[in-house]
């Protein structure tokens, strides 16, 4: 079991307008939240023998049930809770398996319930479970509708949606969806209530261990008002000896999911037009067998974290396996997957490139293709008139809509000085190499092969030394002579020349890995600082993480000789605080994903551990109960900005470094 304290703790978890967490250890000291910490209704009871307990929520004088266990899998949070003489064990499954589009595209979290005695005696037990429609508004004034759909099969399930269905009618950063549907369908393996009521029902079952027989006319009202409340209600005795086991389901149609060039798409579970009751139809059928695939992923996944870094980088891969994903929204698009990631609490953009170069360790474990569909966005932007420079775009848009770049346009325009030339070229570059090199074949960059040329001649001009511009730590202000952008633009062109050998352009893959051979030599030169290297070729006494560096390994290259890592990670060492090793001299703060990177770097185990530890202690001690932050302070364990970010992919680094190698060698 896990000794970690989870900043929040994910509960339902799909992606950036579906994603609701507890910020609490214990389930019913709170409300639950969405990412953006905005309330998202929960409440949870168990009427044992008469006497009413509440397991999730907050709800007046009913007591809570002590909470025992609290265990964070990759795919299910598990919750263990004690009272009168019953032990309630209650699970979310968000089922993301990355090996199953179908699946990690549904909607659908399954909500566990099982009941035993401790005591060895009988008991009578009634379960209520509701959620609320703040699940499906922006802002709490806005009207709701609820009803009542037929499942074939399965009953009816509750819904809610509101009123105006705006569908993708606005954007932005600190935003929740106010269109499509949220439902809930409750379990019929057992006597099962359900009723559409207003929050008042909350008491009733708590008095009577009953819900109405009728659904509330008023129900319908605003959400800071009366607001609706979908329950359900359950028998679930036991005897002395007894097990019970139930589950229901929480979904949310989107209907539309984000909009393409203009174009409004549905969600990836919707392209062969199944509809919101088969979706839900298929999710129940399948929950036994779903259940026991991710049962085994989170136990696979937990033994190959706990064999490459300890239990501390186990519980961090287990606690950023969910948010990665659903940090992100699937669609199809012309028969291809496109994965769009959100800035969250960052400025909202949507498929950013140097949000997605961090966040790709994970999906090139476990589902490479993912990887091509948050690249194809930017490839298709940057072959439009609307893009101007030659050099690669930073965003298509913010989220959801991806019409074209937003990062810091002024009165709608792109500004040059804005920009980051060669972060953006460099990413594009090594991600586009990472997944060709993952296949084995070149067939994904051939499709842009004219931009990616184009690119690496651009670092080839501009790169080695960049003058005063912003990397993708645009946090710490413009910066020139910038080593880690020289990083990146080294290992951008060598990317670019393993892609012409697996293209079977062999001299060119000569040709542009021995200049980045080269640069790779003066880099070594220009920014040694004694033990150490620089933050900046024109600022001795300066250091910083030099993440970029991890390709030289991943990639099999040998670029650089192996003390450069070697007093590297001495450094980060020696200048660890408490809660990590700062981004750089400048500052106390740092980025979590870096820090993985960075700590990657190290061959000995114990310097691994050493440098995650730290981290893994932000997340135990951070005051900030929010979802996983990447962007914190080493002294103080305070947030900085960041939450819920799909950059949380990249503390799966140390596992893509311990894989099966890349193929690297010319194509045959």
């Amino acid at each position: 079991m896990s000794s970690l304290r989870p900043p929040a703790v994910p509960l339902v978890t799909h992606h950036p307008y579906f994603s609701v967490w507890s910020p609490t250890t214990h389930l019913a000291e709170s409300t639950p939240i969405h990412w953006t910490e905005s309330e998202h209704g929960l409440t949870g009871f168990a009427v044992i023998d008469g006497e009413s307990y509440r397991f999730a929520g907050e709800h007046g004088d009913v007591p809570a049930m002590e909470q025992t266990n609290l265990i964070v899998h990759p795919t299910t949070t598990g919750y263990t809770f004690r009272a009168a003489g019953i032990e309630l064990e209650v699970e979310f499954t968000s089922p993301l398996l990355l090996d199953d589009f179908d699946l990690l595209s549904r909607p659908t979290t399954y909500v566990t319930f099982r009941t035993r005695a401790v005591d060895g005696e009988d008991h009578d037990i009634s379960i209520y479970f509701d959620v609320t429609a703040e699940w499906c508004v922006d802002t709490p004034e806005q009207s709701t509708e609820p009803d009542r759909v037929s499942v074939q099969g399965y009953g009816q399930a509750l819904r809610v949606g509101t009123e105006t269905q705006d569908i993708l009618g606005h954007s932005g950063d600190d935003v929740r969806i106010d269109w499509g549907y949220l439902y809930l369908l409750a379990p019929t393996s057992v006597p099962t209530e359900r009723v559409i009521a207003g929050a008042a029902v909350r008491d009733e079952f708590v008095a009577t261990a009953q819900l109405p027989q009728l659904d509330a006319e008023a129900a319908s009202a605003d959400a800071d008002d009366d607001l609706s409340v979908l329950a359900c209600a359950f028998e679930m005795d036991v005897d002395g000896e007894s097990e019970q086991e139930t589950f229901l389901t929480v979904a949310y149609d989107e209907r539309k999911a984000i909009e393409y060039f203009g174009e409004h798409l549905e969600p990836y579970w919707r392209r062969d037009g199944t509809t919101p009751e088969e979706m839900l139809a298929t999710a129940v059928e399948a929950y036994s067998a779903v259940r026991a695939r991710c049962t085994a992923f989170d136990e696979e996944l937990r033994q190959r974290s706990l064999e490459a870094g300890g239990e501390s980088y186990a519980d961090i891969t287990s606690l950023a396996y969910r948010q990665a994903i659903a940090s992100h929204t699937l669609v199809e698009y012309e028969g291809r997957p496109l994965f769009f990631s959100k800035e969250c609490f960052s400025n909202g953009c949507i498929a950013t490139v140097d949000v997605t170069y961090p966040s790709i360790p994970l999906f090139l474990l476990y589902a490479p293709e993912l990887v091509k569909g948050m690249l194809r966005p930017i490839f298709r932007y940057a072959r439009t008139a609307d893009w101007p420079y030659e050099f690669a775009p930073h965003d298509v848009g913010t989220y959801p809509k991806a019409n074209g770049q937003t990062y810091r346009t002024v009165d709608g325009e792109l500004v040059l000085e804005n920009q980051m030339p060669i972060e953006e070229c460099g990413n594009m570059l090594i991600a586009t190499a990472a997944v060709c090199l993952r296949d084995g074949e070149s067939a994904f960059a051939d499709d842009h092969w004219k931009l990616l040329t184009q690119w690496a001649e651009y670092l080839l001009k501009n790169g080695y030394d960049p003058g005063e511009q912003l990397c993708t730590d645009d946090f710490a202000g413009h910066l020139a002579h910038n080593v880690n952008l020289s990083l990146k633009t080294i290992f951008g062109i060598a990317s670019y020349g393993l892609l012409c050998g697996l293209r079977r352009e062999t001299d060119r893959r000569e040709e542009y890995v021995e200049i980045a051979r080269e640069m790779a030599e003066e880099w070594t030169r220009d920014a040694d600082d004694g033990e150490h290297f620089r933050l900046a070729f024109d600022k001795p006494g300066t250091w910083s993480l030099k993440y970029n560096l991890v390709w030289d390994h991943l990639f099999d290259l040998d670029l650089f000789d192996d003390t450069v890592a070697e007093t590297e990670v001495e450094k980060y060492l020696e200048e660890q605080n408490r809660y990590g090793t700062p981004l750089d001299c400048r500052a106390s703060y740092t980025k979590a994903d870096w820090v993985l990177w960075a700590a990657t770097l190290a061959e000995d185990d114990s310097d691994f551990e050493q440098l995650v530890d730290s981290l893994w202690r932000f997340l135990d001690e951070t005051p900030h109960r929010v979802p996983l932050a990447d962007w914190y302070d080493t002294k103080t364990a305070e947030r900085t900005r960041f939450q819920h970010r799909s950059v949380v992919g990249g503390l799966f680094m140390r596992l893509l470094d311990q894989d099966p190698p890349f193929v690297t060698r010319d194509a045959n």
